[in-house]
């Protein structure tokens, strides 16, 4: 993702450092975490504990190997979001980028619910179809190519739906395009009942 021609993980890390400045949350969950990008914008004075979730052993282990001596509070799960995440304390905000993409997002969305405090925000970056780049780019890597059997596009309007079903409210969206041609949707959520934040108490979802 980090390839020139594809821009992704600079766009997901700056998202990532964004949500971080306008929320200031002590305690944050990010969702296939894999080696950690966007870990480095992560500011351990205001960020007290920081919990990554990856499926995938080695990219935990190498995440730590990168950012345990620099994070205190960082804690890391090798977990499948499709099941059960009893055990992990909630945390203020959760930060899933492409990653219902390749899960069952509604199962998903109702175990991540129990991650939540009661002011918890969730912040989703969707890929979105069409535009002039493939939906997995062309890469050297030919694992790479392994994703393109498992993408499922979401479209934005059933994940709100699915969300609301386990208890979140749509509380902002809005599209990222790259360089490449390649279009996303971030979609802001709220427990359903909290108490709308500052920084989005004028904004509505667009």
């Amino acid at each position: 993702m980090a390839l020139p021609g594809v821009g992704q993980a600079e766009m997901l890390a700056t998202q990532f450092a964004r949500l971080l400045s306008e929320c200031t949350p002590a305690s944050v969950a990010v969702i296939g975490c894999a080696g950690g990008n966007g870990f480095d914008r992560v500011r351990v004075q205001v960020t007290k504990r920081l919990v990554g979730i990856d499926i995938n052993p080695q990219y935990v282990q190498e995440l730590a190997y990168r950012h345990a001596a620099r994070i205190p509070g960082l804690e890391l799960y090798v977990r499948d979001i499709e099941e059960s995440l009893a055990g992990i304390a909630p945390v203020e905000l959760i930060y899933a980028a492409l990653v219902m993409e390749y899960v069952d997002p509604a199962a998903a969305l109702r175990n991540l619910a129990s991650l939540c405090l009661p002011d918890t925000l969730m912040a989703i970056v969707l890929q979105l179809p069409g535009g002039a780049a493939a939906a997995v780019a062309d890469s050297p890597f030919s694992r790479i190519n392994d994703l393109a059997a498992a993408l499922r596009l979401v479209p934005p309007p059933q994940l709100a739906a699915w969300a609301a079903q386990a208890g979140f409210v749509l509380l902002a969206m809005h599209q990222i395009e790259l360089s490449s041609g390649k279009r996303f949707a971030l979609q802001l959520y709220q427990r359903r009942g909290a108490q709308r934040p500052p920084f989005l108490r004028q904004a509505a979802p667009s």
